[in-house]
């Protein structure tokens, strides 16, 4: 369906965590199979999961998901704005998918606002010129009195856009009708004016019971409770940010057992989903503390700050402990994780911490250092050079994205893959990651996303215990992905008066 007038639909919340996402996501499928050109669109998002666009771009992971939903390449005019915190008050700005400084909350409001705004509009025009509808995501709740002049995420995108807005409350946490109502009492009757319809999302119970407070709250708001959301714990989709993982359930305790460091600013930890879906593996988030007991494997994800949440390791003696289960169990670093397991990390300019140089763990002989080259933010491919635990996958081509500051020179560990296209350890290596022993890390994010290295990796670990190795059979991630993505849709399809958003919609194009 071509149209020559794009219109904007937009999804707010009560709340943080009120369904936003998935509403979007949801909505960006169901109009696609409709026909329509659908485009995802957050104007600004705080998150820590983010992924590489093929433009070499950086946007957050919920809008990779949208983009998927609505069977288009994700871009960065999709997310024009990510923050990304890095330490107390301070985040990485990255405007248009490139890094544009660290600010505080005074500088970013006070000094950058402008700038932020215009990249908006710039990514919103471009994607309403392209695309029949653009469905927006709103941020935490659009009722935070305290910044509504400072906006750049809710009401005042809503009117940029002149996007009808539908609400999403979440019954889940209990209190749903006043949250409901407590929106609309704190806006204005302008920004009050958007909201054409509520949706109840995560409901267990009996709808009966319900529907007499469903009647009481539409008189109350005045717009009708468009559908009400079934929650549904088999769905498997990504999360946004790291305080969705108190939430997260693993499956626990396996035949075999894998460790994932929480660290203290902990990102792109859907790094490790894949892992989920391994026939006998468990799962399992090593706190800072806790113990180590009963790993056959311990994996150090991405962080935000790299040395900073070394030192925090280091605190609470988990380098140690790390080193000690690298005799008989595997170790594995993803970017930070594997700038951590080096012998050393140079810092000397303090660009990544007021620590400056520190020592690493010292499982590989590697070194990493924040130096003057630009933040690295590429989509990447490899092949597997077949040193030390991977040698059965030798040859084999593997793809990610990097997202990473500082570079690695490799001393006499070995390296894991010749890179084909991105950078890797540095630029001009050739190479990415480094083997030694039972201990492995490489700057590419998503690896477990491949197949053929997430199976040889759970193999591995697989023979350790005598159990039979499995081979490269049916990838159930994969599969689970995609039957969660149209099972969200068909949900919201089958509870939610989706005529009233198509009317909603047909309005521009009449």
């Amino acid at each position: 369906m071509s149209q020559t007038t794009s219109k904007c639909i937009m999804v707010q919340g009560t709340s943080s965590n009120a369904g936003k996402s998935v509403m979007v996501a949801a909505l960006c499928r169901i109009l696609s199979l409709r026909g329509y050109k659908v485009a995802p669109f957050k104007s600004q998002n705080m998150s820590l999961n983010s992924f590489t666009t093929e433009e070499n771009a950086e946007i957050a992971i919920a809008q990779v998901l949208q983009a998927e939903a609505a069977g288009v390449e994700p871009s960065y005019h999709m997310n024009p704005i990510l923050l990304k915190p890095k330490e107390d008050f301070v985040s990485q700005v990255i405007v248009h998918g490139k890094p544009a400084g660290d600010m505080n909350f005074y500088d970013y409001q006070q000094n950058f606002r402008g700038k932020a705004l215009n990249a908006i509009k710039e990514s919103l025009e471009s994607l309403k010129h392209e695309y029949d509808v653009v469905v927006i995501e709103g941020a935490g709740s659009p009722a935070e009195i305290n910044m509504r002049d400072r906006d750049l995420a809710n009401m005042e995108i809503a009117h940029l856009a002149d996007a009808d807005v539908i609400l999403v409350a979440d019954i889940d946490r209990g209190g749903v009708f006043a949250s409901i109502a407590g929106t609309f009492a704190l806006l204005d009757e302008k920004d009050r004016s958007r909201i054409k319809g509520v949706v109840i999302n995560k409901f267990r119970g009996n709808l009966d019971i319900l529907i007499p407070g469903i009647k009481q709250i539409e008189e109350i708001v005045g717009v009708p409770v468009l559908g009400v959301l079934p929650y549904d714990p088999h769905l498997k989709l990504p999360e946004e940010d790291s305080a969705s993982l108190s939430e997260r359930k693993y499956r626990g305790k396996g035949k075999i057992n894998i460790g994932v460091m929480r660290l203290p600013r902990i990102s792109n930890f859907t790094d490790i989903d894949p892992l989920e879906y391994e026939p006998d593996v468990g799962l399992r988030l090593v706190e800072l503390g806790d113990n180590m007991d009963n790993l056959d494997a311990i994996i150090i994800p991405g962080t935000r700050n790299t040395i900073n949440d070394l030192v925090s390791l280091k605190e609470f003696g988990i380098d140690q402990e790390i080193k000690e289960l690298s005799h008989e169990a595997l170790v594995f670093g993803i970017c930070g994780g594997y700038q951590m397991l080096g012998s050393k990390i140079l810092d000397e300019n303090c660009r990544e911490s007021q620590h400056g140089s520190v020592p690493a763990i010292g499982l590989l002989d590697c070194k990493s250092e924040f130096n003057d080259i630009p933040k690295i933010i590429t989509q990447s491919r490899g092949e597997i050079i077949g040193n030390g635990l991977f040698s059965a996958l030798k040859g084999q081509s593997l793809k990610g994205y990097e997202l990473h500051e500082g570079t690695t020179i490799l001393g006499n560990s070995l390296p894991l893959l010749k890179i084909t296209h991105g950078c890797g350890n540095h630029p001009q290596s050739g190479f990415d990651g480094a083997v030694e022993g039972n201990v492995a890390g490489t700057y590419l994010h998503g690896i477990f996303h491949n197949f053929n290295f997430r199976r040889c990796f759970t193999d591995i670990l697989r023979e350790k215990k005598d159990l039979e190795p499995l081979g490269f059979s049916q990838d159930l991630y994969k599969d689970t992905r995609r039957f969660s993505i149209d099972r969200l849709a068909q949900i919201v399809e089958d509870n939610m008066d989706m005529g009233f958003v198509e009317e909603l919609i047909s309005k521009s194009f009449k």
